[in-house]
């Protein structure tokens, strides 16, 4: 089946190889090319990259579910949109269809953060050329895309009641998801043991220790996100 196959014995990923090293620079100059160009954007090209990316999320979603389901690979424990960054692509699909604020702020603090960390530190099985390593990169990046957007193009912003809004909401998700996990034999959002690939959660200690430590974690990334806005508007205040 070559590169649309389930066998990654030809296809191996390898964490900062060349390819991956491409992927990431690749995804750092789609995020440039947003900002330089958001003027510009904002007055001709907002509609058709909102649609663009609404488009880029549900196609690698379905092409993602396809490829379990065509080789017989589709099982409750990995398919259902569980992870964080699963759940994100939903979220950012809904966020971009709807404008809705509560929406955004929940979002952006959970997929910047795990898009974007999936992006440098990806539990990723198949390499380049394989279809599963364009579907991944491209969903991940997307992700972190359509929340740049909404704060570069539609110009929304956050506040700090936004990060605490925002860690209410994916710790309420993470109780959903660990239930789900218990029912179901799964390990979504990683609630149950580690990634199999090498990742940052490594460092954090063992089970279910790991667990607690990703709660400080996550408040220091979610603020790390948060001081561009702050900064912004204590400068406008000036």
């Amino acid at each position: 089946m070559g590169v649309w196959g389930f066998r990654n014995e030809e296809f191996t990923f390898e964490l900062f190889s060349l390819s991956h090293v491409f992927a990431i620079t690749f995804s750092i100059g789609a995020i440039f090319v947003l900002f330089v160009f958001r003027d510009w954007i904002r007055t001709k090209g907002k509609t058709p990259l909102k649609y663009g990316l609404i488009v880029l999320l549900v196609f690698s979603e379905i092409t993602f579910q396809l490829w379990y389901y065509l080789h017989g690979q589709w099982e409750v424990e990995v398919n259902l949109p569980l992870q964080l960054c699963s759940i994100s692509l939903y979220l950012c699909t809904f966020m971009l269809l709807t404008k809705n604020y509560r929406v955004f702020e929940v979002t952006f603090f959970a997929s910047m953060t795990g898009a974007f960390i999936a992006i440098i530190t990806p539990e990723l099985f198949f390499g380049f050329p394989h279809f599963r390593y364009f579907q991944f990169f491209l969903a991940h990046l997307t992700i972190v895309l359509s929340c740049l957007y909404m704060v570069l193009i539609e110009g929304y912003t956050l506040t700090f009641a936004s990060l605490i809004r925002a860690l209410i909401a994916l710790n309420g998700i993470a109780v959903f998801v660990f239930f789900i996990n218990k029912m179901v034999n799964a390990n979504y959002m990683f609630l149950v043991h580690k990634p199999y690939n090498p990742s940052p959660i490594d460092y954090l200690g063992p089970y279910p220790y790991y667990l607690l430590s990703l709660e400080g974690v996550a408040f220091t990334l979610f603020y790390l996100l948060y001081l561009p806005f702050l900064i912004n508007r204590k400068s406008d205040k000036m």
